[in-house]
């Protein structure tokens, strides 16, 4: 299609013929961080979501297969009840629009988070990882190198000299060697707040659940890696944050059930586990930090500005809590100083 709005006919024409109805109708639902977007759809009291996944941007096939292995594994992710890979239009399970993110308070966190390390307890343990890309070393250092692209040069107008260098790697390096000496599991990759649905009610002739809820959806960039990282993108979420002492009490929750599980041995203490998940995290919102940048400076999309300061914030606090990377932490504080990090520079 050359045009939006002859997308946004085809995927109506494709809905009509798919409910055998003429008067079908569609409005947004919600749009991510790539070409997908979804669109809600109601008749005779049941709702569907059109998953519009455009194949030559983002191919539809990976996320029917991630979604078959969570679903075996008895997981609550949509079931899909019409589909076109041609044009890239799938007819899916509404899980509704109750997101963790805006549920989550003082009182819910316990039990919602409760309810989301039984999902993830159950995806690391029952979920096959074989034939999945690795988050291997290309993967992890392709992940780091985004920001000093995006935040450093694009955003901050910085270009690290010779030293500076020399210090992102170093840091980069004890990063690296943490997630790839952990465990290596099925990885989510974005098991975080305003991915996870609150559900209380599958629509009519679904099939037995293991777990109602929560819902799990934006799982097609699945990967085999290191155990903690959906543990930290859950709990060092980059949307909502937790005093250090919650974090910790809950990750030391998860790390006796995986202890228990047989998922990792009596070895791994308190101590190692939370190096672990703190430098995994870290991994994750250095990423997420140059990410978050060039979803504006290149996508055109503001939207994310306004977590930046809480994403930077887990970065400095981690780093400074490690030794190895204060003077990966000094330097990036040398260059912020202070300056309003949701504000864009000019082009």
């Amino acid at each position: 299609m050359d045009s939006l709005q002859d997308r946004a006919t085809a995927r109506l024409e494709w809905l009509r013929n798919a409910l055998g109805n003429p008067m079908a109708s569609l409005a947004p639902a919600s749009a991510d961080a790539s070409f997908r977007s979804y669109w809600r759809t109601s008749q005779g009291g049941r709702s569907w979501i059109l998953m519009d996944s455009p194949p030559a941007q983002e191919d539809p096939v990976p996320w029917l297969a991630i979604g078959s292995r969570l679903a075996a594994a008895g997981l609550h992710v949509p079931t899909v009840h019409a589909q076109d890979l041609q044009q890239g239009f799938l007819l899916i399970e509404d899980l509704g629009d109750r997101l963790y993110l805006p549920a989550l308070n003082d009182q819910a966190a316990d039990a919602l988070y409760g309810e989301a390390m039984d999902a993830l307890l159950r995806m690391q343990t029952r979920v096959d990882c074989s034939g999945l890309p690795l988050f291997d070393h290309a993967v992890l250092a392709s992940g780091l190198k985004v920001m000093p692209e995006w935040f450093l040069q694009r955003h901050l107008g910085h270009s690290p000299d010779c030293d500076e260098w020399d210090e992102l790697e170093a840091a980069f390096g004890v990063i690296i060697r943490n997630a790839l000496e952990q465990p290596r599991c099925f990885v989510h990759r974005d098991f975080h707040s305003r991915n996870l649905l609150i559900v209380e009610h599958a629509n009519p002739g679904i099939a037995e659940l293991g777990l109602l809820s929560p819902g799990i959806i934006d799982f097609q960039g699945a990967l085999a890696g290191p155990i903690t990282y959906d543990l930290a993108s859950l709990l060092r979420d980059a949307y909502i944050a937790w005093p250090r002492e919650r974090v910790e009490g809950w990750v030391e929750s998860y790390r006796r059930r995986l202890r228990e599980a047989g998922l990792i041995g009596d070895d791994i203490d308190r101590e190692r586990f939370l190096r672990w998940f703190d430098l995994t995290g870290l991994h994750r919102h250095i990423r997420v930090l140059g990410q978050f940048y060039r979803l504006w400076y290149r996508d055109g999309k503001p939207g994310y500005l306004a977590d930046v300061p809480r994403v930077y914030d887990y970065v400095i606090s981690v780093a400074r809590g490690y030794a190895e990377l204060a003077d990966f932490a000094a330097l990036l504080e040398r260059h912020v100083q202070g300056r309003d990090l949701t504000r864009v520079m000019e082009a």
